[in-house]
């Protein structure tokens, strides 16, 4: 017995010789991204932290412990890439006064696009949407210079968190308002303009998952000013939705639409008395 659990450990450790550094992937790097990120929205935002000071040094303090940290995440993912460690941390900490002005801007077009806001400040604090999007746009800073794996670490933290999936390449505009949230799916190579609002269940997908399309534009193109509403799906990277259109809910789109367009579509609700027989349904679940 214990020289056939000898052999199942041997086996398990050859099938990791892909691996470059087995101690820096897995549980531990997902627990330290998910912690990074925590400690950045709360230095961005006060709605996230539990600190009650927010003076210029206590925010400068949190930006060099930020700093350090990222170095950290970033060393195994960079180590064999000609990417600097230093460079790519400095670079992320410098763009930070522009994801958090595009971050208002996101909370104002939700708090505007939705009745039941009473604040920004409710938005920041309890909107899934909000918090998709802000992990998002700070994935997509690490996507942009290629650094590899740990983009998609944050955004898979959001998926977690809200059930929104935006992978990190994405392309995103200003304004954007995601309302209720759960569900959706925002692809690679999705380019989505200015003043876009999405509802819960949206797929901006691909029409094929073939593996040699990886580095093609597979997703589609929503243009400015442009509502999505839930469980629409939209195929297909040469799809354009043109601007100041409106997508009904469940509409299949795999070709594009001009400007100005309404897309619905349209189905039959029957409602009769039930002590009407004719066409009896039978429910089973």
């Amino acid at each position: 017995m214990e020289t056939d659990t000898k052999h199942v450990a041997r086996e398990l450790l050859s099938n990791l010789h892909d691996v470059p550094d087995q101690s820096s992937f897995g549980i531990q790097a997902k627990r330290r991204t998910q912690e990074f990120v925590d400690k950045l929205l709360a230095t961005l935002f006060p709605h996230f932290s539990s600190e009650s000071n927010h003076s210029e040094n206590d925010i400068f303090a949190r930006l060099v412990m930020l700093e350090q940290d990222l170095r950290r995440l970033l060393a195994p993912f960079l180590a064999e890439k000609t990417q600097d460690v230093d460079g790519v941390a400095a670079g992320f900490i410098g763009v930070l006064p522009d994801i958090q002005c595009a971050l208002w801007l996101d909370a104002e077009a939700i708090n505007m696009g939705d009745p039941a806001s009473e604040s920004v400040d409710e938005v920041i604090l309890a909107y899934p949407g909000f918090t998709a999007i802000a992990i998002y746009r700070f994935a997509h800073e690490l996507y942009r210079v290629r650094v590899p794996i740990l983009p998609r670490l944050f955004t898979e933290y959001a998926h977690q968190l809200t059930g929104i999936d935006i992978h990190p390449g994405a392309q995103i505009g200003r304004s954007f308002a995601i309302d209720h949230g759960s569900g959706i799916v925002i692809g690679e190579s999705t380019i989505i303009g200015n003043n876009v609002k999405l509802y819960q269940g949206v797929t901006l997908g691909a029409l094929s998952v073939d593996k040699n399309m990886a580095k093609s534009k597979r997703h589609p193109t929503v243009e400015d000013n442009v509502v999505i509403y839930a469980q629409a799906v939209i195929l297909g990277g040469e799809t354009v939705v043109g601007h100041d259109s409106m997508i009904g809910g469940n509409v299949w789109l795999t070709h594009s639409v001009p400007a100005f367009s309404v897309v619905y579509q349209k189905s039959e609700t029957i409602v009769q008395q039930q002590d009407d027989r004719s066409g009896v349904i039978n429910f089973v679940i």
